[in-house]
């Protein structure tokens, strides 16, 4: 009975989750519109642009993360520098990947607006790091 008790509880955390990042995204796509100031026109071209520049960036991300959880007490010299020269490699790519898309976002939105992405996604990520700091609360 209390494993019954205990299943919407369970649920909910399981749902939580997903909400979240959906709630997450959602509250970033009306910041970012907002501080770009996006025409209607202009927001249909632009996320689906943005999104998948965000994805690739993402995946190379994760693979520099990848890269770098070795065992250190196992790495060689030869071996840790063939892992910082991929690591050069990849931020090539995110570099590379990064001119790409500003190449192609200025197509959709104006220069000033491509300029202002930046800070916007910094002052987002800012944001929400500083309400999570609000908050936590101590443990008791």
């Amino acid at each position: 009975m209390l494993l019954f008790l205990a299943m919407p509880a369970l649920a909910q955390k399981v749902e939580n989750p997903s909400y979240n990042k959906e709630k997450l995204e959602s509250a970033k796509v009306a910041f970012i519109s907002k501080r770009l100031d996006l025409t209607p026109k202009e927001a249909e071209k632009f996320w689906p642009l943005y999104n998948q520049h965000n994805e690739d960036k993402r995946k190379l991300m994760k693979n520099i993360y990848e890269l770098v959880k070795i065992d250190e007490e196992e790495i060689t010299n030869k071996r840790a520098t063939e892992l910082i020269d991929k690591e050069f490699e990849i931020e090539q790519e995110i570099l590379d990947l990064e001119k790409a898309f500003l190449k192609d976002i200025i197509k959709v939105i104006s220069p000033v607006q491509a300029l202002k992405l930046g800070e916007a996604n910094r002052k987002f990520t800012r944001h929400i790091y500083r309400m999570q700091k609000r908050n936590k609360k101590p443990s008791d």
